[in-house]
């Protein structure tokens, strides 16, 4: 199952016509990757959520079929139903076999084969997959003895070296139904701990090999930059791009027109935007001011932006390090 229903707030402006997982790295949407990954994983199955902005997870995936594997929907109206009512609304869909969930805004190569079979014969109610904090970002710390979850931590300490994330990659067993109530439910309050409590045996796996997610601005931008390597930026389809302009690691989607002179660096530059020429920018996102006048004021916690002219401008927040 594939997580893509959810409001995309801190991505936004990138979110603004598009849920989170419709949001195009290099040209492609995310979930997109996403499904890719399960297929060359062997998973011919997908069950993917759906609520904000419904329809473009829908077109993103019009075309999974070339990947060999089927899409089925779970639509959740009028609320959205967190990241455990999702399983709670699905489970007609998701059968009485243990299956894998998946966030549909991470990027990753690990393997899952081994994983999959390690949980299968372990008798474990689910496997978290886990992943060095190498950044020392704030993701809450995940506790382990051994091979198995101990609990949950705090966010890690400036100073702290060594901890665990969550990929957003597990694997549970159809017991876990038996702590899902119908409605609105976190996965975390109303399985984990509680499970945890009870003794159940909850595994981990930690992961090697590349992992990035895109929660934020900032995160989508160095994940981009990272899988471009040594080219600097990525320029969509259909652009006018003046060869007078400076780019220098960005990321400018489709339909975009940089005038001569401007000069950008760290920016993500959304569809159809016009970069008049002399324009300055640097560690910022921009969408039309246009876009932000058609589709309404930016949710509840998303980051500030400020209009200027006929853009709308979302300065970057450094990622902790």
């Amino acid at each position: 199952m594939i997580l893509a229903a959810g409001l995309g707030s801190r991505l936004f402006p990138l979110t603004i016509d598009r849920t989170k997982p419709a949001v195009p790295l290099l040209g492609r949407p995310l979930v997109g990757y996403v499904a890719q990954y399960l297929a060359e994983n062997g998973f011919k199955d997908l069950v993917v959520n759906l609520h904000h902005q419904a329809d473009s997870v829908r077109s993103a995936l019009s075309r999974a079929s070339d990947l060999g594997v089927t899409v089925k929907f779970s639509e959740e109206f009028p609320d959205i139903l967190g990241t455990a009512g999702a399983f709670g609304k699905a489970r007609d869909l998701l059968g009485d076999e243990s299956f894998l969930a998946i966030n549909g805004k991470i990027i990753t190569d690990i393997d899952l084969k081994p994983i999959v079979q390690k949980h299968m014969e372990s008798g474990a109610i689910a496997t978290m997959v886990l992943f060095p904090n190498r950044r020392n970002e704030r993701f809450t710390k995940i506790l382990i003895e051994g091979d198995r979850l101990k609990g949950f931590g705090s966010f890690p300490s400036p100073d702290d070296t060594g901890s665990l994330l969550w990929t957003g990659i597990h694997i549970l067993s159809p017991k876990v139904f038996d702590y899902i109530p119908e409605g609105e439910q976190d996965i975390i309050s109303c399985f984990y701990r509680p499970a945890l409590a009870k003794g159940e045996q909850i595994d981990i796996h930690i992961a090697d090999g590349h992992w990035n997610e895109m929660s934020t601005i900032e995160r989508y931008l160095d994940a981009s930059l990272s899988h471009l390597g040594d080219k600097g930026f990525f320029v969509g389809e259909d652009c006018k791009i003046s060869p007078d302009a400076s780019i220098e690691k960005c990321v400018i989607w489709d339909r975009v027109e940089i005038e001569s002179g401007a000069t950008l660096r760290r920016v993500v530059v959304t569809d159809d935007v016009k970069i008049a020429s002399g324009t300055v920018l640097s560690d910022c996102a921009v969408v039309s001011a246009e876009s932000i006048h058609r589709h309404g004021p930016p949710p509840d916690k998303a980051p500030t932006g400020y209009f200027d002219g006929d853009l709308y401008i979302v300065p970057l927040e450094k990622i902790d390090e």
